[in-house]
């Protein structure tokens, strides 16, 4: 996967970005991306993920559990490059490799990915990178094999979650609302 987006992205126009997804061989791209100054190192997008425990969990542990994940062959995102360097991260795989993340999720439905963060540093947020990234994992996860994308994002307006991407966003490329997960988190599908 390699695809690239030149598409109108405000600070970034005219770039030419490509996405990658992270695998054993790429995994180093998106460890050097979360090891940058003000990138979610403290979280290592474990956050929706199983950990044996949810409490006080280290952030080198938090790693070790993500790097287990790649080291395993389990999907687990996709990174996107800019001028050779790793520009920014969304988590798109099938929804079983993440905890139950909305309460009216069915566990036997097949071939639903997941969508549940982005990142995207400070220095390019609003140019529409996380725009482009979405684009991206949509077409990464439906030639991987879903039938189903979920996502989770909130209103523009929310005081938390925005790193699960913003329901606008989700809006403009089809996806329809079923429902609301907690008070803030849109449960939002494209199905192919």
């Amino acid at each position: 996967m390699s695809k690239r987006s030149s598409g109108s992205l405000g600070k970034l126009d005219g770039a030419d970005i490509g996405f990658t997804e992270v695998t054993r061989s790429t995994r180093a791209d998106f460890e050097n991306l979360f090891e940058q100054p003000g990138a979610p190192k403290y979280c290592w997008c474990m956050a929706w993920r199983l950990l044996s425990s949810r409490e006080h969990v280290p952030n080198d542990e938090k790693k070790r559990a993500m790097m287990a994940l790649i080291e395993a062959g389990t999907p687990v995102g996709i990174v996107a490059h800019l001028e050779g360097r790793t520009v920014g991260w969304c988590s798109v795989a099938p929804r079983e490799t993440y905890r139950k993340l909305s309460r009216q999720q069915d566990d036997t439905e097949t071939d639903v990915w997941s969508i549940v963060c982005f990142y995207v540093p400070r220095a390019l947020r609003g140019g529409g990178l996380a725009a482009a990234l979405l684009d991206a994992a949509i077409d990464h996860a439906f030639a991987k094999g879903a039938s189903t994308i979920e996502a989770y994002p909130v209103d523009q307006a929310s005081p938390s979650y925005s790193f699960m991407g913003f329901r606008n966003m989700f809006v403009a490329r089809g996806f329809r609302e079923i429902g609301m997960t907690g008070s803030r988190r849109h449960v939002m599908r494209l199905e192919r």
